[in-house]
């Protein structure tokens, strides 16, 4: 005879364990809509492609730095053709170390987005992530200690020295000196580009 009890069956399902390799667990959604990713995997794609888009606008800036300096050039004549006054960005070592600073900026920003891309493609992955925010680091300061120490060559230019005797370069040539002005804002930009760029990664880093 059966009993009129029903009998209850369980059954054991086994947890299962957490990916050692840092992938995030997929979401599946209640209303049929299949297979979702996770919150942080969309928040991480996020600061990725924002990390894409500031590489290029601080790549345009240490681009036009460099080309602006290189091409920075004035000519006074001095009663005749023969003798003249010229200044360019070689004649001063400051701005032959800012051209080649940010030149070598804007080489490692062209190499870095295939890295910015894999990070966009792979939001969750930290390698690539590691190694741009180390050498992000090293271009935000070659950055800012090349437009820095323009900067202060520049507004000696323009004011002079009264202690030293140093006359007001830029009184005589205010094209070369304008022309090299726009490029140390410019850079400055950059490395300030650079900076946010580095916050970007911090936050992107957490695990939370």
């Amino acid at each position: 005879m059966a009993s009129d009890k029903a009998v209850e069956t369980s059954i054991n399902i086994p947890e299962t364990k957490s990916n050692s390799k840092g992938k995030a667990p997929l979401v599946v959604s209640s209303n049929g809509g299949g297979v979702k990713p996770p919150p942080k995997r969309g928040v991480k794609k996020e600061f990725a492609i924002g990390d894409f888009i500031l590489r290029l606008c601080a790549m345009g800036a240490t681009t036009g730095a460099a080309v602006t300096v290189g091409n920075a050039q004035q000519t006074l004549p001095f009663f005749t053709q023969f003798f003249q006054f010229q200044a360019q960005y070689n004649d001063i070592p400051t701005l032959v170390f800012f051209m080649i600073a940010n030149a070598i900026v804007t080489g490692y920003l062209v190499l870095s987005l295939p890295f910015s891309i894999i990070c966009i493609i792979r939001p969750l992955a930290t390698t690539p992530k590691l190694l741009l925010v180390i050498f992000d680091a090293a271009m935000a300061g070659l950055t800012i200690a090349a437009a820095s120490a323009t900067a202060s060559i520049i507004y000696l230019a323009h004011n002079g020295n009264p202690n030293t005797n140093w006359l007001p370069f830029c009184q005589q040539f205010g094209n070369f000196c304008q022309s090299v002005s726009g490029a140390v804002v410019g850079s400055l930009i950059a490395g300030t580009l650079l900076l946010f760029i580095l916050i970007l990664s911090a936050f992107s880093l957490k695990r939370r």
